[in-house]
């Protein structure tokens, strides 16, 4: 099977610039999958992480332990190639919508990083 088309996103300066940022210059990214509509995860973007997205049609995140950006899949194997990219009403919070190549987002090996449902008897263990 082909690999999906990477495809950036079209977006304007202004845009860009509207984005409400935290006090730790970040905002939540939620990801959703495209044909099924499943959350597959939440992670940070800073603007750098929001434009690199934009402009490569790849999720580009910020890792809050590391310090450093992450190109979600670089090392796994399981891309994500944005479809549509979205924010919310206050403009603080970012949606994208992908085509996820490999396994799935979450880094246990799960399709979706929302695979705990509360009263389903999973452990809530950090992973």
């Amino acid at each position: 099977m082909p690999s999906p088309v990477v495809t950036p996103i079209p977006f304007t300066e202004a845009e860009l610039a509207a984005v409400q940022f935290n006090a730790d210059g970040l905002a939540p990214a939620i990801v959703q999958e495209d044909g099924t509509g499943q959350v597959l995860m939440l992670a940070w973007m800073n603007a750098d992480a929001l434009r690199r997205t934009l402009e490569t049609g790849r999720t580009w995140f910020w890792s809050r332990s590391r310090q450093e950006y992450w190109c979600k899949g670089e090392t796994s194997g399981d891309r994500q190639f944005v479809r549509t990219a979205s924010y919310d009403c206050d403009i603080d919070t970012l949606l994208f919508v992908v085509e996820q190549e490999g396994r799935g987002a979450c880094h246990t090996g799960e399709r979706s990083c929302f695979f705990r449902a509360f009263g389903s008897g999973a452990e809530p263990v950090r992973a």
